[in-house]
């Protein structure tokens, strides 16, 4: 049985990634705010406030958090590009965030901000030489990770939490 937290599965880590991995992740990484964007088109207010899965967020809720992880991600991977020593990465109370009245309104901010922030991320992103992605960081909750290693994982990210608002469209004939 497919566990609906992981529709595409769940993510493996490999400290390195291919030149055509990373290319494909950073694909996936510029093309998150379309699918997103293709994937709450059309929904009517009751259906964005319906839970993806039983005890999972709200549709609403998943778009505001992508826009607030992401936000985290890019500040994380700017800082391991650019600092001799990257500060350690804190890991954030993900559920207190989403309780915030910024992420209980409407999705179209958090949409424009994804778009901003994917562009500017994937440009800066493809513009690194290889040896870049090397570099680490450390995350309190991961521990040591390469620059591949948090390219894998927010590709991964954005793609897995779309895939929770097309298979809840699915499941709802939406």
């Amino acid at each position: 049985m497919n566990d609906p937290r992981y529709p595409i599965g769940n993510i493996k880590l490999t400290g390195s990634l291919t030149p055509a991995a990373r290319a494909q992740a950073i694909a996936t990484v510029a093309a998150i705010p379309n699918h997103l964007y293709d994937a709450v088109r059309g929904l009517d207010q009751a259906q964005l406030d319906t839970p993806y899965r039983d005890g999972g967020w709200s549709l609403r809720s998943v778009v505001h958090h992508i826009a607030d992880s992401h936000i985290n991600a890019y500040v994380r991977h700017k800082l391991t590009m650019t600092e001799k020593t990257p500060p350690p990465i804190k890991a954030y109370d993900e559920n207190a965030w989403a309780e915030l009245v910024d992420a209980q309104g409407p999705i179209g901010n958090s949409l424009l901000l994804i778009q901003a922030l994917h562009d500017r991320w994937s440009t800066c992103l493809r513009s690194l030489p290889a040896a870049t992605f090397a570099r680490t960081c450390v995350h309190s909750d991961r521990g040591a990770m390469t620059l591949d290693d948090l390219l894998a994982l927010y590709a991964w990210h954005g793609a897995h939490h779309v895939a929770h608002i097309t298979q809840l469209r699915r499941a709802k004939s939406w």
